[in-house]
């Protein structure tokens, strides 16, 4: 099933929660976007629509999206993290650039064997997992290669 702003609303308010305006501009945010979104990004884009929304409401919507799991949380470098609209394929991994912070994100890679060796191994109940490379993008490389060239005498 494909996300939209009107399903995530349905959902929402079947979960008994309300659909405030704030809750709605950070969805329409989110819904409109292609790129994986920091909450000061959605922030400075929702409070154009509605500039009484603080940055907590924020947060507190996209807690509530990601627990229900209908947004991905991407957990970059540092303590900053970022959301993208949960894609129909199910699962997807993504990789980061350590350069520049643009995401890719891939699909494929089944994971199911790791996850009942650990399982059993462990002893734990696995319910979900993250998977991140984190790296430099062709884009950084060539720019960073072009660099050191350009120092050499």
């Amino acid at each position: 099933m494909r996300l939209t702003e009107k399903k995530i609303a349905a959902i929402l308010r079947q979960e008994g929660y309300k659909l405030t305006p704030q809750r709605r501009a950070v969805l329409a945010t989110i819904c409109l976007s292609r790129d994986h979104l920091t909450p000061a990004d959605i922030y400075e884009k929702v409070r154009h629509e509605s500039p009484g929304i603080g940055l907590v409401t924020v947060y507190r919507t996209l807690e509530l999206l990601a627990r229900l799991g209908l947004i991905c949380e991407l957990h970059s470098s540092g303590a900053c993290r970022s959301y993208s609209l949960r894609r129909p394929a199910g699962h997807h991994h993504h990789l980061i650039c350590t350069g520049c912070g643009v995401v890719a994100d891939f699909t494929k890679c089944d994971l199911s064997e790791l996850a009942e060796r650990l399982a059993r191994e462990t002893g734990f109940e696995i319910e979900d997992h993250l998977l991140e490379f984190a790296g430099r993008c062709q884009t950084c490389r060539t720019s960073s290669e072009r660099s050191a060239k350009q120092g050499d005498p």
